[in-house]
């Protein structure tokens, strides 16, 4: 198995950080490896908010099911689905467009995630931990007026990083389902 295999079969989430702060350059190489990702039509349609302030980690932490974990973690990213940036380049190139729909909703959700796994997969190749937060979607409202965000902008995905503390390097991945019971060929079959 060659070093990218194995780490994306290595890496599991991390919940507890060492309390070593994340050096600028080591956060500047995972945000330039998310913004490396692949991207529907080159478009880059998300914004990734680099959450530092501890007032916000500390909101965020009780909004998103009350993780401790995460006002804790020495580096906090929120990857926006942003059809923003799509419609004000429109505007801004004398058009008159129309306003984002569910598709282009769809495809800047899409664009986001694929840069957030672009992060975890070069964090953890630096020897950073991670862990998605899903409640910053499943609470969207809340968080788009915590984080101030405009009309047309979502937020995906939230992940913290940190430098793993032994038990967490230590303990097991859980195990995946075998290929059978995720992979179908052609057409879906139920279980």
């Amino acid at each position: 198995m060659n070093e990218v295999l194995a780490q994306l079969h290595a890496r599991k989430s991390v919940r507890a950080f060492a309390d070593t702060p994340v050096p600028p350059e080591v956060k500047r190489a995972v945000l330039e490896a998310a913004c490396a990702a692949p991207t529907a039509g080159n478009q880059q349609l998300y914004t990734i908010l680099d959450i530092t302030d501890q007032a916000l980690k500390d909101a965020l932490a009780d909004s998103c099911d009350h993780q401790p974990f995460i006002a804790r973690a020495p580096m906090v990213l929120i990857f926006c689905a942003d059809c923003r940036k799509w419609y004000d380049a429109f505007a801004a190139g004398g058009c008159e467009p129309r306003k984002p729909g569910p598709g282009d909703l769809w495809l800047a959700l899409s664009d986001a995630n694929i840069a957030a796994q672009n992060a975890v997969t070069a964090a953890w190749s630096l020897g950073l931990g991670s862990c998605y937060i899903g409640d910053i979607l499943e609470n969207a409202e809340t968080h788009r007026a915590l984080l101030g965000l405009p009309e047309h902008v979502v937020p995906a995905a939230m992940l913290v990083f940190g430098y793993p503390t032994a038990q967490q390097l230590e303990r097991e991945k859980p195990a995946r389902c075998a290929l059978e019971h995720i992979v179908r060929e052609n057409s879906y079959r139920a279980m």
